[in-house]
Protein backbone atom coordinates (compact mmCIF):
# COMPACT_ATOMS: atom_id res chain seq x y z
CA UNK A 1 0.00 0.00 0.00
CA UNK A 2 1.59 3.34 -1.01
CA UNK A 3 1.97 6.21 1.44
CA UNK A 4 -0.79 8.32 -0.15
CA UNK A 5 -3.27 5.45 0.03
CA UNK A 6 -2.29 4.72 3.61
CA UNK A 7 -2.75 8.38 4.52
CA UNK A 8 -6.20 8.44 2.90
CA UNK A 9 -7.29 5.31 4.75
CA UNK A 10 -5.89 6.72 7.98
CA UNK A 11 -7.96 9.88 7.47
CA UNK A 12 -11.13 7.87 6.86
CA UNK A 13 -10.52 5.71 9.88
CA UNK A 14 -9.63 8.68 12.07
CA UNK A 15 -12.97 10.26 11.10
CA UNK A 16 -14.66 7.12 12.38
CA UNK A 17 -12.58 6.81 15.55
CA UNK A 18 -10.17 8.84 17.64
CA UNK A 19 -6.90 7.36 16.47
CA UNK A 20 -5.29 5.64 13.52
CA UNK A 21 -3.39 2.96 15.43
CA UNK A 22 -5.40 0.15 13.87
CA UNK A 23 -4.37 -3.43 13.26
CA UNK A 24 -4.63 -4.29 9.56
CA UNK A 25 -5.81 -7.64 8.21
CA UNK A 26 -5.09 -8.01 4.49
CA UNK A 27 -7.31 -10.67 2.94
CA UNK A 28 -4.44 -11.83 0.73
CA UNK A 29 -2.56 -12.86 3.88
CA UNK A 30 -5.53 -15.10 4.70
CA UNK A 31 -5.53 -16.84 1.30
CA UNK A 32 -7.52 -14.56 -1.01
CA UNK A 33 -6.31 -14.46 -4.61
CA UNK A 34 -6.82 -11.35 -6.81
CA UNK A 35 -7.14 -13.33 -10.04
CA UNK A 36 -10.94 -13.13 -10.50
CA UNK A 37 -11.25 -16.95 -10.51
CA UNK A 38 -10.33 -18.39 -7.11
CA UNK A 39 -13.08 -18.35 -4.49
CA UNK A 40 -11.95 -15.96 -1.74
CA UNK A 41 -15.01 -16.21 0.52
CA UNK A 42 -13.32 -18.28 3.24
CA UNK A 43 -10.27 -15.99 3.23
CA UNK A 44 -12.57 -12.97 3.62
CA UNK A 45 -14.31 -14.58 6.56
CA UNK A 46 -11.01 -15.54 8.23
CA UNK A 47 -9.76 -11.96 7.93
CA UNK A 48 -13.05 -10.69 9.34
CA UNK A 49 -12.95 -13.05 12.32
CA UNK A 50 -9.43 -11.90 13.15
CA UNK A 51 -10.44 -8.24 13.01
CA UNK A 52 -13.64 -8.90 14.92
CA UNK A 53 -11.72 -10.55 17.75
CA UNK A 54 -9.29 -7.64 18.09
CA UNK A 55 -9.52 -5.60 21.30
CA UNK A 56 -8.30 -2.53 19.40
CA UNK A 57 -9.69 -0.86 16.29
CA UNK A 58 -8.82 -2.78 13.16
CA UNK A 59 -9.04 -2.81 9.37
CA UNK A 60 -9.98 -5.54 6.96
CA UNK A 61 -8.16 -4.64 3.77
CA UNK A 62 -9.05 -5.83 0.25
CA UNK A 63 -6.27 -4.55 -2.03
CA UNK A 64 -6.42 -3.77 -5.72
CA UNK A 65 -7.31 -6.67 -7.96
CA UNK A 66 -10.36 -8.75 -8.80
CA UNK A 67 -11.53 -11.16 -6.11
CA UNK A 68 -14.18 -13.76 -6.87
CA UNK A 69 -16.32 -14.65 -3.90
CA UNK A 70 -19.27 -16.91 -3.29
CA UNK A 71 -21.77 -15.82 -0.62
CA UNK A 72 -19.98 -14.51 2.45
CA UNK A 73 -21.25 -13.55 5.92
CA UNK A 74 -19.53 -11.07 8.24
CA UNK A 75 -21.01 -11.64 11.68
CA UNK A 76 -20.77 -9.60 14.88
CA UNK A 77 -20.83 -8.42 17.50
CA UNK A 78 -17.16 -7.47 17.39
CA UNK A 79 -14.91 -6.23 20.17
CA UNK A 80 -14.01 -2.88 18.61
CA UNK A 81 -14.43 -0.65 15.58
CA UNK A 82 -13.68 -2.04 12.12
CA UNK A 83 -12.84 -0.32 8.85
CA UNK A 84 -13.66 -2.56 5.88
CA UNK A 85 -11.54 -0.98 3.17
CA UNK A 86 -12.11 -2.16 -0.40
CA UNK A 87 -9.61 -1.00 -3.02
CA UNK A 88 -10.33 -3.89 -5.37
CA UNK A 89 -13.35 -5.39 -7.10
CA UNK A 90 -15.45 -8.23 -5.76
CA UNK A 91 -17.14 -10.36 -8.43
CA UNK A 92 -19.69 -13.13 -8.24
CA UNK A 93 -18.90 -16.67 -9.45
CA UNK A 94 -19.52 -17.24 -13.16
CA UNK A 95 -22.24 -19.83 -12.47
CA UNK A 96 -25.19 -18.15 -10.75
CA UNK A 97 -26.16 -21.47 -9.13
CA UNK A 98 -23.06 -21.03 -6.94
CA UNK A 99 -24.78 -18.08 -5.27
CA UNK A 100 -26.96 -20.58 -3.38
CA UNK A 101 -30.45 -20.01 -2.01
CA UNK A 102 -29.80 -17.89 1.08
CA UNK A 103 -30.85 -14.72 -0.73
CA UNK A 104 -27.61 -12.94 0.23
CA UNK A 105 -24.26 -12.46 -1.47
CA UNK A 106 -22.39 -10.13 0.93
CA UNK A 107 -24.05 -9.97 4.34
CA UNK A 108 -23.08 -7.95 7.43
CA UNK A 109 -25.14 -9.04 10.42
CA UNK A 110 -25.19 -7.99 14.07
CA UNK A 111 -22.32 -5.54 13.55
CA UNK A 112 -21.77 -2.12 15.09
CA UNK A 113 -19.19 0.64 14.73
CA UNK A 114 -18.33 -0.40 11.17
CA UNK A 115 -17.18 1.63 8.18
CA UNK A 116 -17.27 0.11 4.69
CA UNK A 117 -15.30 2.28 2.29
CA UNK A 118 -14.63 2.23 -1.43
CA UNK A 119 -14.53 -0.59 -3.90
CA UNK A 120 -16.75 -2.19 -6.50
CA UNK A 121 -19.02 -5.21 -6.15
CA UNK A 122 -20.20 -6.85 -9.37
CA UNK A 123 -22.89 -9.52 -9.00
CA UNK A 124 -22.90 -10.25 -12.76
CA UNK A 125 -26.67 -10.56 -12.75
CA UNK A 126 -27.26 -10.56 -16.53
CA UNK A 127 -27.30 -14.36 -16.87
CA UNK A 128 -29.95 -14.72 -14.16
CA UNK A 129 -32.05 -11.92 -15.72
CA UNK A 130 -31.92 -13.82 -19.02
CA UNK A 131 -32.97 -17.03 -17.28
CA UNK A 132 -36.01 -15.26 -15.84
CA UNK A 133 -36.94 -13.79 -19.22
CA UNK A 134 -36.88 -17.29 -20.72
CA UNK A 135 -39.16 -18.55 -17.97
CA UNK A 136 -36.66 -21.25 -17.10
CA UNK A 137 -36.22 -22.93 -13.72
CA UNK A 138 -34.01 -20.25 -12.18
CA UNK A 139 -32.59 -19.90 -8.66
CA UNK A 140 -34.22 -17.19 -6.51
CA UNK A 141 -31.32 -14.75 -6.80
CA UNK A 142 -29.45 -12.79 -4.14
CA UNK A 143 -29.20 -9.27 -2.78
CA UNK A 144 -25.73 -7.87 -3.49
CA UNK A 145 -24.90 -6.35 -0.09
CA UNK A 146 -27.08 -6.50 3.01
CA UNK A 147 -27.06 -5.16 6.54
CA UNK A 148 -29.18 -6.86 9.20
CA UNK A 149 -29.51 -6.23 12.93
CA UNK A 150 -26.70 -3.69 12.71
CA UNK A 151 -26.10 -0.17 14.05
CA UNK A 152 -23.71 2.77 13.80
CA UNK A 153 -22.47 1.91 10.33
CA UNK A 154 -21.03 4.13 7.57
CA UNK A 155 -20.93 2.96 3.94
CA UNK A 156 -19.07 5.35 1.65
CA UNK A 157 -17.81 5.32 -1.92
CA UNK A 158 -19.19 1.90 -2.85
CA UNK A 159 -20.10 1.00 -6.43
CA UNK A 160 -22.57 -1.84 -7.02
CA UNK A 161 -22.98 -3.30 -10.50
CA UNK A 162 -25.57 -5.63 -12.05
CA UNK A 163 -27.23 -7.07 -8.96
CA UNK A 164 -29.29 -10.22 -9.37
CA UNK A 165 -31.97 -8.63 -7.19
CA UNK A 166 -31.69 -5.72 -4.75
CA UNK A 167 -28.34 -3.92 -4.71
CA UNK A 168 -28.40 -2.76 -1.06
CA UNK A 169 -30.79 -4.22 1.54
CA UNK A 170 -31.25 -2.90 5.10
CA UNK A 171 -33.36 -4.64 7.72
CA UNK A 172 -33.63 -4.31 11.51
CA UNK A 173 -30.90 -1.65 11.56
CA UNK A 174 -30.30 1.64 13.37
CA UNK A 175 -28.18 4.67 12.54
CA UNK A 176 -26.60 3.90 9.16
CA UNK A 177 -25.14 6.49 6.80
CA UNK A 178 -24.78 5.73 3.09
CA UNK A 179 -22.94 8.32 1.00
CA UNK A 180 -21.34 8.56 -2.43
CA UNK A 181 -22.90 5.33 -3.66
CA UNK A 182 -22.98 4.49 -7.36
CA UNK A 183 -25.65 1.89 -8.12
CA UNK A 184 -25.88 0.60 -11.70
CA UNK A 185 -28.15 -1.87 -13.50
CA UNK A 186 -29.89 -1.63 -16.90
CA UNK A 187 -33.39 -0.17 -17.04
CA UNK A 188 -34.86 -3.50 -18.12
CA UNK A 189 -33.19 -5.60 -15.42
CA UNK A 190 -35.94 -7.14 -13.25
CA UNK A 191 -36.24 -6.41 -9.51
CA UNK A 192 -32.89 -4.65 -9.30
CA UNK A 193 -33.94 -2.08 -6.68
CA UNK A 194 -31.10 0.24 -5.74
CA UNK A 195 -31.85 0.14 -2.02
CA UNK A 196 -34.63 -1.38 0.09
CA UNK A 197 -35.09 -0.32 3.72
CA UNK A 198 -37.29 -2.27 6.11
CA UNK A 199 -37.87 -2.22 9.88
CA UNK A 200 -35.04 0.27 10.40
CA UNK A 201 -34.53 3.64 12.07
CA UNK A 202 -32.18 6.51 11.36
CA UNK A 203 -31.08 5.64 7.81
CA UNK A 204 -29.43 8.46 5.80
CA UNK A 205 -28.59 8.31 2.07
CA UNK A 206 -26.62 11.25 0.62
CA UNK A 207 -24.78 12.27 -2.55
CA UNK A 208 -25.58 9.06 -4.42
CA UNK A 209 -26.52 7.92 -7.91
CA UNK A 210 -29.06 5.17 -8.63
CA UNK A 211 -29.55 3.74 -12.13
CA UNK A 212 -31.69 0.62 -11.87
CA UNK A 213 -34.45 -1.53 -13.32
CA UNK A 214 -36.76 -1.04 -10.33
CA UNK A 215 -37.11 1.46 -7.47
CA UNK A 216 -34.06 3.61 -6.91
CA UNK A 217 -34.90 3.55 -3.20
CA UNK A 218 -37.85 1.80 -1.54
CA UNK A 219 -38.81 2.53 2.06
CA UNK A 220 -40.68 -0.46 3.45
CA UNK A 221 -42.76 -1.29 6.53
CA UNK A 222 -41.43 -0.46 9.98
CA UNK A 223 -39.06 2.28 8.81
CA UNK A 224 -38.77 5.70 10.44
CA UNK A 225 -36.46 8.70 10.46
CA UNK A 226 -35.25 8.16 6.89
CA UNK A 227 -33.34 11.01 5.20
CA UNK A 228 -32.45 11.09 1.47
CA UNK A 229 -30.46 14.05 0.17
CA UNK A 230 -28.71 14.89 -3.10
CA UNK A 231 -29.95 11.81 -4.92
CA UNK A 232 -29.82 11.23 -8.69
CA UNK A 233 -32.36 8.62 -9.78
CA UNK A 234 -32.80 7.28 -13.28
CA UNK A 235 -33.44 5.11 -15.04
CA UNK A 236 -35.65 3.25 -12.59
CA UNK A 237 -39.05 3.37 -10.93
CA UNK A 238 -38.34 6.38 -8.71
CA UNK A 239 -38.31 6.67 -4.92
CA UNK A 240 -41.15 4.77 -3.27
CA UNK A 241 -42.66 4.47 0.14
CA UNK A 242 -44.11 0.99 0.01
CA UNK A 243 -45.63 -1.05 -1.03
CA UNK A 244 -47.37 -0.99 2.35
CA UNK A 245 -50.29 -2.95 3.74
CA UNK A 246 -49.54 -6.41 2.41
CA UNK A 247 -50.56 -7.86 5.80
CA UNK A 248 -53.09 -6.85 8.43
CA UNK A 249 -50.73 -6.04 11.32
CA UNK A 250 -47.89 -4.60 9.27
CA UNK A 251 -45.84 -1.77 10.82
CA UNK A 252 -46.05 1.71 9.33
CA UNK A 253 -43.60 4.30 7.98
CA UNK A 254 -42.98 7.72 9.49
CA UNK A 255 -40.62 10.70 9.29
CA UNK A 256 -39.27 10.34 5.75
CA UNK A 257 -37.60 13.19 3.84
CA UNK A 258 -36.42 13.37 0.23
CA UNK A 259 -34.64 16.63 -0.59
CA UNK A 260 -32.46 17.94 -3.43
CA UNK A 261 -33.13 15.05 -5.80
CA UNK A 262 -33.15 14.76 -9.60
CA UNK A 263 -35.25 12.15 -11.42
CA UNK A 264 -34.38 11.46 -15.06
CA UNK A 265 -36.60 9.34 -17.34
CA UNK A 266 -38.01 7.32 -14.46
CA UNK A 267 -41.33 5.51 -14.38
CA UNK A 268 -42.30 7.41 -11.23
CA UNK A 269 -40.89 10.34 -9.34
CA UNK A 270 -41.96 10.32 -5.69
CA UNK A 271 -44.50 7.62 -4.92
CA UNK A 272 -46.47 6.24 -1.98
CA UNK A 273 -47.91 2.82 -2.74
CA UNK A 274 -50.16 0.50 -0.74
CA UNK A 275 -52.05 -2.71 -1.27
CA UNK A 276 -55.81 -2.47 -1.77
CA UNK A 277 -56.57 -4.65 1.23
CA UNK A 278 -57.26 -4.30 4.94
CA UNK A 279 -54.26 -3.31 7.06
CA UNK A 280 -53.29 -1.35 10.14
CA UNK A 281 -50.23 0.11 8.45
CA UNK A 282 -49.67 3.81 7.77
CA UNK A 283 -47.40 6.44 6.17
CA UNK A 284 -47.17 9.74 8.01
CA UNK A 285 -44.94 12.81 8.23
CA UNK A 286 -43.41 12.52 4.77
CA UNK A 287 -41.76 15.38 2.91
CA UNK A 288 -40.64 15.65 -0.72
CA UNK A 289 -38.90 18.97 -1.44
CA UNK A 290 -36.47 20.69 -3.83
CA UNK A 291 -36.88 18.12 -6.59
CA UNK A 292 -36.31 18.26 -10.35
CA UNK A 293 -38.23 15.95 -12.71
CA UNK A 294 -36.81 15.30 -16.17
CA UNK A 295 -39.19 13.40 -18.49
CA UNK A 296 -40.76 11.40 -15.68
CA UNK A 297 -43.89 9.31 -16.40
CA UNK A 298 -45.62 9.89 -13.03
CA UNK A 299 -43.84 12.70 -11.17
CA UNK A 300 -46.09 12.79 -8.08
CA UNK A 301 -48.25 9.80 -7.24
CA UNK A 302 -50.08 8.17 -4.35
CA UNK A 303 -51.43 4.78 -5.40
CA UNK A 304 -53.55 2.91 -2.87
CA UNK A 305 -55.01 0.49 -5.41
CA UNK A 306 -51.95 -1.77 -5.80
CA UNK A 307 -53.17 -5.33 -6.34
CA UNK A 308 -51.01 -7.43 -8.69
CA UNK A 309 -52.75 -10.56 -9.89
CA UNK A 310 -56.11 -9.21 -8.69
CA UNK A 311 -55.56 -10.82 -5.28
CA UNK A 312 -57.69 -8.26 -3.42
CA UNK A 313 -60.97 -7.84 -5.34
CA UNK A 314 -63.61 -5.48 -3.96
CA UNK A 315 -61.30 -4.35 -1.14
CA UNK A 316 -59.88 -0.94 -0.25
CA UNK A 317 -56.58 -0.10 1.37
CA UNK A 318 -56.51 0.11 5.14
CA UNK A 319 -53.21 2.03 5.06
CA UNK A 320 -53.60 5.55 6.46
CA UNK A 321 -51.64 8.19 4.52
CA UNK A 322 -51.34 11.53 6.31
CA UNK A 323 -49.22 14.67 6.60
CA UNK A 324 -47.44 14.42 3.26
CA UNK A 325 -45.77 17.61 2.03
CA UNK A 326 -44.66 18.42 -1.52
CA UNK A 327 -42.72 21.65 -2.10
CA UNK A 328 -40.46 23.20 -4.73
CA UNK A 329 -40.92 20.45 -7.30
CA UNK A 330 -40.48 21.36 -10.94
CA UNK A 331 -39.73 19.81 -14.30
CA UNK A 332 -41.34 17.77 -17.06
CA UNK A 333 -43.81 14.92 -17.16
CA UNK A 334 -44.20 12.54 -20.09
CA UNK A 335 -47.90 12.11 -19.27
CA UNK A 336 -50.65 14.70 -18.97
CA UNK A 337 -51.59 13.47 -15.50
CA UNK A 338 -48.55 14.81 -13.68
CA UNK A 339 -50.08 14.64 -10.19
CA UNK A 340 -52.20 11.68 -9.17
CA UNK A 341 -53.60 11.06 -5.69
CA UNK A 342 -55.55 7.80 -5.81
CA UNK A 343 -56.31 7.29 -2.14
CA UNK A 344 -58.37 4.74 -0.24
CA UNK A 345 -62.14 5.09 -0.09
CA UNK A 346 -62.21 3.67 3.44
CA UNK A 347 -59.13 5.61 4.63
CA UNK A 348 -58.82 8.87 2.64
CA UNK A 349 -55.46 10.64 2.52
CA UNK A 350 -55.35 13.55 4.96
CA UNK A 351 -53.09 16.54 5.39
CA UNK A 352 -51.69 16.54 1.85
CA UNK A 353 -49.84 19.83 1.28
CA UNK A 354 -48.57 21.23 -2.02
CA UNK A 355 -46.45 24.36 -2.36
CA UNK A 356 -44.61 25.80 -5.36
CA UNK A 357 -45.10 23.01 -7.89
CA UNK A 358 -44.53 23.37 -11.63
CA UNK A 359 -44.79 20.27 -13.82
CA UNK A 360 -45.26 20.65 -17.56
CA UNK A 361 -45.66 18.42 -20.61
CA UNK A 362 -44.50 19.49 -24.07
CA UNK A 363 -47.39 20.75 -26.23
CA UNK A 364 -50.04 19.67 -23.71
CA UNK A 365 -51.54 20.99 -20.48
CA UNK A 366 -50.79 18.87 -17.43
CA UNK A 367 -53.52 17.92 -14.98
CA UNK A 368 -53.87 16.66 -11.43
CA UNK A 369 -56.44 14.18 -10.16
CA UNK A 370 -57.62 13.47 -6.63
CA UNK A 371 -59.65 10.57 -5.34
CA UNK A 372 -60.36 10.53 -1.60
CA UNK A 373 -57.54 13.01 -0.97
CA UNK A 374 -57.82 15.97 1.42
CA UNK A 375 -55.38 18.82 1.95
CA UNK A 376 -54.46 22.23 0.62
CA UNK A 377 -52.16 24.08 -1.76
CA UNK A 378 -50.18 27.32 -1.44
CA UNK A 379 -47.85 29.38 -3.57
CA UNK A 380 -47.70 28.70 -7.31
CA UNK A 381 -49.04 25.22 -8.07
CA UNK A 382 -49.20 23.94 -11.66
CA UNK A 383 -50.99 21.83 -12.71
CA UNK A 384 -53.80 23.39 -10.73
CA UNK A 385 -54.31 21.60 -7.45
CA UNK A 386 -57.24 19.22 -7.15
CA UNK A 387 -57.11 19.23 -3.34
Amino acid sequence: MDLLKAACICFIFSFFQSSCNAASYNVVSFGARPNGRTDSSQAFERAWRAACASWSSSMVYIPRGVFMTKPVVFTGPCRSRILFQIDGTLVAPPNYHDMGKSGFWILFTKVSRLTVHGGTIDAKGAKLWACRRRGSNCPPGVRSISFMWSSNVVVSGLKSLYSELIHVAISQCNNILFEHLNIIAPSRSPNTDGMVIQSSTGITIKHSVFRTGDDCIAVGPGSKNIWMENIACGPGHGISIGSLGNSLNEAGVQNVTVTNAVFTKTQNGVRIKSWARDSKSYATNVEFRNIIMRSVDNPIIIDQTYCPGNRCPRQTSGVEVSNVRYSNIKGSSTTVEAVKFECSLSNPCRGIQMRNIRLVTPNRVTTSTCENAHGWASGHVFPRSCL
